[in-house]
């Protein structure tokens, strides 16, 4: 697997959005990719989160970065978390 990239973007959103890096890494290696808006790529991965965010009690947090592949690494524009 190439290297995973995230951008100074992707990263501005690690407390806003709730995820880590290794999610976003997990995310990627573990999870079938689909074509996203404008040839870019993207994937989803559920996790166990049973905890509270934005003072709710949420059992999955969902992982969802958007990226492009590239020669040498995978480089994530953004990413987004879904709580349910």
């Amino acid at each position: 697997m190439k290297a995973i990239k995230l951008t100074t973007h992707a990263k501005s959103y690690f407390d806003t959005r709730g995820f880590s890096e290794e999610e976003v890494q997990n995310t990627i290696q573990t999870s079938d990719w689909i074509t996203g808006e404008l040839g870019k790529l993207e994937c989803r991965k559920n996790f166990e989160f049973k905890s509270y965010w934005n003072k709710k009690f949420y059992e999955i947090k969902q992982i969802r970065p958007i990226f492009v592949e590239e020669d040498m690494e995978i480089v994530v524009i953004t990413v987004y978390t879904y709580y349910f």
